[in-house]
């Protein structure tokens, strides 16, 4: 079978076809990081009308590629949330559309289930596995026992990991986005020379807080006038040091977690944007190997919000038998543990 997938909830716009045998046909995605670079953020109404402006045109160009025709596709899958809701109205409504046009079954698919299954479009994973899921605002650990069908352990009760990078990175006056900045700078620093807060830290529970961190860094900036170049790379440095700590100490209670009720786990997994972040990879690989544990991120072009994800977790779905309605609504919030099992 052959799914067309969709992804438009933030600052992409992405469309894919790929078969249930795990190959992907074609992959197009648009990036709106120029335009949305000038105001240090994603601006939700400028997100929407680029999505607009660019999505005709890709899926065009996708089915193109692929050498197949329209009629070929078995199912259209688009991201109905969670996400800026303009542009997940503008995937949704394409979706719809090319389901009713084509007479092809649509699939809503869960932005965030839609990383959390990336992974077996990539490799043979077999469930359960531990997931860290960090991917723009969201941050959990959870289990992933199947298609539709996640155990949270722990979320973020502030700022996400992801935002806690961003909006560090702006702090320090860096080009949105920041995380990838913070991380190349941090390569040449010494993480050992600011000993910054880890909030929860060695704390019960698998939920993180990294609101103080990065509140924190804000009173560096300010203590110290001038900053030198290797000033920057020691902070950064620093700051990436104390996030990956903080991962290592919240997943650390999860595996307890884990060792106890769920003995046949053998998969740790990290996916969302924050996964190509390459500290955070290292760190994660290391405590898998502590914990015995197989150890699996996307590659790097699949970390990030893409439709090869939205379309293998529309394949993932239908197998399961969920079709959606075409009447069913786009929502700015769609926690995993909605989802229909």
């Amino acid at each position: 079978m052959i799914c067309l997938g969709i992804e438009t909830s933030c600052d992409e716009t992405s469309v894919a076809l790929v078969t249930d045998e795990k190959k992907i046909l074609s992959h197009l995605t648009y990036s709106q990081i120029d335009e949305h670079q000038v105001f240090g953020g994603v601006v939700p109404e400028i997100a929407a009308r680029s999505h607009m402006e660019k999505i005709e045109s890709l899926v065009k160009e996708c089915i193109s590629l692929s050498g197949i025709a329209s009629q070929d596709i078995s199912c259209i899958a688009g991201t109905a949330g969670p996400g800026l809701i303009g542009g997940v109205i503008v995937g949704t409504m394409v979706a719809k559309s090319m389901s009713f046009a084509l007479d092809k079954p649509y699939i809503a698919v869960n932005h965030l289930e839609g990383h959390a299954l990336t992974v077996r479009l990539c490799e043979d994973i077999e469930f359960p596995y531990l997931l860290l899921l960090a991917s723009g605002g969201h941050t959990q650990i959870l289990i992933t026992h199947g298609v539709g069908n996640y155990e949270i352990l722990g979320s973020t009760i502030d700022d996400a990991i992801g935002e806690t990078f961003d909006k560090t990175a702006k702090l320090l006056k860096f080009d949105y986005p920041g995380g990838p900045i913070i991380e190349k700078l941090g390569s040449k620093g010494d993480d050992q020379r600011f000993k910054l807060p880890k909030p929860l830290y060695k704390k019960p529970g698998c939920d993180f807080s990294l609101s103080g961190l990065k509140t924190a860094v804000k009173e560096l900036i300010e203590e110290k006038p001038v900053w030198e170049n290797q000033d920057l790379y020691d902070l950064c440095a620093s700051f990436g040091k104390t996030i990956c700590d903080v991962i290592c100490d919240r997943l650390s209670n999860a595996l307890l977690v884990v060792k106890n009720k769920y003995p046949a786990l053998k998969t740790l997994v990290v996916a969302g944007g924050v996964a190509a972040n390459k500290p955070i990879r290292a760190t994660l690989e290391r405590l898998a190997n502590d914990y015995d544990l197989r150890f699996v991120a996307p590659p790097l072009n699949l970390c990030t919000d893409n439709g090869a994800m939205i379309a293998w977790a529309g394949i993932e779905r239908f197998k399961e038998g969920f079709i959606d309605s075409l009447d069913l609504p786009p929502r700015p919030r769609w926690p995993l543990e909605e989802l229909r099992r």
